[in-house]
């Protein structure tokens, strides 16, 4: 009877190579892989051709899917190629990890998604290869570890280096492990004299590398039995996942990750000629971004990254002298070029593939069914997604992604459309993150289908609600979901808060999403009928109130006041009721004429009826005139002009009479007076386009409009008629129109 221990490293390409061809030398009658004993049903799947990795073992509470952990497997892990080995040859393969329904039992649930034991994260002061390292003349134990390991072609005898390594460290370090690795390795301990008492001759035992001297040489039984009493514990269930390259690296966060899942997978699985293969596909992606990159030079690349290696005194070329030949060749010394297949290559953004038959909850299973009739692909990298709802495909595909949303699941982003007019179309960018399954889970108590979770927790959400702005967006996005099952309650939830009392600014805040619903959400084919009253309602009663709400305002108030009054505004004009805004025109009328009004409100007042030709220029220039006045204090006028100029300067180029008033009104100004209102008027003209600043600069110099400004304000030459008539044959045929009989010009 005998015991193999084989250090390994979790993801790792050579550590996997040389396990397979110690399995196949031993022929074991049992594997035992370091891993959750909780998932072991999970490992038959491992030789069905449909689960392909990267994939993760899932282990959650039943009753509370945050807290679970994830186990990644690569096409490089060990672990693998254990478990396809003992089914391969039909061997028995046991977990032997503490179970993680004893370690999420504990306060602190170690739900991470970090398969523990990793060499690099067991010790709190230095990761112990670092010591190795600095032994070998080297300061990076990740680079140091790949040499000896991962990048080894002949693997033979390396796992007796690897134990007895570990074996020296952790006797010179002679770290004190915390509870929850003693109680692990004594959990693997007490597996491993299971298997020995069941008769079993030859075991093999895959571990993580730190591990490997615990397991090897095993102190008594009691004491690890002594260390194992009270453990408590859950109820967990587990399942396989996709996982994603992306979420194998240490960028991602994940501490027993690789700098290199890309390269590692590289490793795995080149047989010869890796450098060529590798520098080949760097050549290929190169081209794809239309840079030049020939097979003269990859041979060029290749030599350098020898030459770089033996001038190294390292045994085969790694990644960095990979690296550094492409961007010195390939890349003309331009790093930058090679950053920009860096995620393509490097880390090789690939998401794996899990068999139908694996335990799934229900609402799983429908949205998988609903991406695969939608044609829409679950995708490690991230995408743009362009709809077209007037299509019903992408209609559908639109109504699953707002579903989503509401559920918490964040797969799509909507994005703003840019340089398309339209309200039927719809960008999304999409990225399907492996921490998505731990969400769809979390959202499966809500129903066992889309329809049914969205609604079901939308009644929930509306219930709990207070805020009247928060329920009118709530309302936005499930029309956008076409969730009319759900839109009476929330209908009826919103009635409910605006009958009570309810402040101005939460009336003007709950508006622009209804408005947008309204006007917008038959693109998505959704009733409205019951959302129109709401609107007519918020109008009436934002009409009503608003005079007083903007009576006394400091300037803090007011700005604040001024951004929910544009936003009120944009949304009557875009709903286009003339009874609304005939209601609205009088509410601002109010303002303009109201004395204690903060400028910034009143003058903004003036510029939205002037804009909805409610105000004539003629009008709107007396009221200019009123509030730049010598008895409105500087600063009260400076607000006025701010507030019905900001944003734009075009009004000031066109209009020569509010020009002129402006004009005027500096002139008038005293020094002291001036020196006060320039930054003022300095914050309103910086809202404006560089182009429209530098053409009243030119106006100010007395060039360019400025000319046309004087030629205007003095006596004008006598109009020539004749020469006018000439003209219209052509403007008449440049706007496509015909001249009446008797306007043709006369001889």
């Amino acid at each position: 009877m005998s015991v193999h221990v084989f250090g390994i490293r979790h993801h790792g390409p050579g550590s996997a190579r040389g396990l397979q061809a110690e399995l196949d030398r031993l022929e074991p009658d049992i594997v035992l892989v370091e891993g959750p004993p909780d998932a072991e049903g999970l490992i038959p799947f491992c030789s069905n051709k449909d689960l392909v990795p990267p994939v993760a073992m899932l282990v959650h509470v039943v009753d509370d899917p945050r807290r679970a952990v994830f186990y990644p497997l690569a096409c490089f892990s060990p672990e693998w190629h254990a478990m396809r080995h003992s089914l391969q040859h039909g061997l028995p393969c046991w977990f032997i990890d503490l179970p993680q329904a004893n370690r999420l039992a504990e306060p602190v649930a170690e739900a991470s998604g970090e398969p523990a034991g990793d060499p690099r994260t067991a010790s709190p002061r230095m990761d112990p290869l670092t010591y190795l390292a600095r032994a070998a003349g080297l300061d990076d134990g990740e680079d140091w570890w790949g040499r000896m390991m991962e990048e080894r072609r002949e693997a033979s005898g390396v796992f007796d280096a690897v134990l007895e390594s570990m074996t020296a460290l952790r006797s010179e370090l002679a770290m004190e492990l915390d509870r929850t690795e003693a109680r692990r390795e004594a959990h693997m301990r007490q597996r491993i004299r299971e298997a020995q008492k069941r008769g079993f001759q030859r075991i093999a035992v895959v571990c993580g590398a730190w591990h490997a001297p615990a397991l090897n040489e095993m102190p008594s039984a009691e004491k690890d039995d002594e260390l194992l009493q009270g453990l408590k514990s859950v109820s967990v269930t587990s399942t396989w996942i996709p996982w994603s390259h992306d979420r194998l690296s240490i960028a991602s966060g994940y501490g027993a990750g690789v700098v290199s899942p890309g390269w590692y997978r590289h490793l795995f699985t080149c047989s010869s000629d890796v450098e060529v293969r590798w520098l080949a596909r760097v050549a290929c992606l190169l081209r794809e971004k239309d840079l030049d990159a020939s097979p003269a030079q990859v041979i060029e690349a290749v030599r350098l990254a020898e030459c770089l290696a033996a001038m190294r005194g390292r045994p085969v070329v790694g990644l960095s002298e990979l690296d550094d030949a492409a961007e010195s060749v390939l890349c003309q010394g331009n790093p930058l070029f090679l950053r920009m297949v860096h995620d393509r290559l490097i880390v090789d953004e690939v998401l794996g593939r899990v068999p139908a038959e694996t335990p799934r909850v229900p609402l799983q299973r429908d949205i998988e069914k609903r991406q695969k009739r939608l044609h829409l692909r679950a995708k490690a990298e991230e995408r743009l997604q362009e709809l077209d709802l007037r299509k019903e495909t992408d209609l559908e595909r639109s109504r699953l992604l707002h579903r989503l949303c509401l559920l918490g699941i964040d797969w799509g982003e909507e994005q703003g459309v840019r340089g398309k007019k339209g309200t039927f179309r719809e960008v999304w960018r999409l990225r399907w993150d492996p921490e998505l399954s731990i969400r769809v889970i979390e959202a499966s108590v809500w129903g066992s289908c889309v329809e049914e979770a969205c609604e079901t927790r939308v009644r929930h959400e509306a219930r709990s609600l207070k805020e009247l702005a928060e329920l009118t967006r709530l309302l936005d996005r499930v029309l956008l979901s076409d969730l009319s099952a759900v839109v009476t309650d929330i209908v009826q939830r919103i009635d409910e808060l605006s009958a009570v009392s309810v402040g101005m600014l939460e009336l003007m805040d709950a508006l622009p999403p209804l408005g947008k619903a309204l006007r917008y959400g038959n693109v998505h084919r959704t009733s409205h009928e019951l959302v129109a009253p709401i609107v007519d309602a918020l109008v009436a009663r934002i009409a009503v109130g608003l005079p007083g709400a903007c009576a006394s305002l400091n300037d803090p108030a007011a700005t604040e006041m001024l951004s929910r009054l544009t936003h009120v505004h944009q949304t009557i004009q875009l709903l286009k009721q003339p009874e609304h805004g005939r209601i609205w025109g009088q509410a601002l009328e109010k303002l303009v004429r109201q004395g204690g009004a903060n400028g910034l409100i009143a003058g903004r007042s003036a510029r939205l009826l002037l804009d909805t030709r409610s105000l004539s220029s003629a009008e709107a220039g007396v009221w200019m005139r009123r509030a730049l006045s010598r008895s409105v204090p500087p600063a009260g006028a400076a607000a006025w002009i701010e507030g019905f100029l900001g944003g734009s300067g075009l009004l000031l180029l066109h209009d020569l009479k509010l020009w002129a008033i402006i004009e005027e009104w500096i002139e008038e100004l005293s020094t002291e007076r001036f020196v006060e209102v320039v930054p003022l008027l300095r914050r309103t003209f910086a809202t404006f386009a560089p182009a429209e600043r530098r053409q009243l600069g030119e106006r100010v110099r007395g060039s360019g409009v400025a000319a046309g400004a004087r030629v205007s304000r003095s006596p004008s030459t006598p109009f020539n008629a004749g020469r006018a008539a000439e003209a219209l044959p052509l403007v008449a045929k440049l706007l496509g129109l015909e001249l009446p009989p008797g306007d043709e010009p006369r001889g």
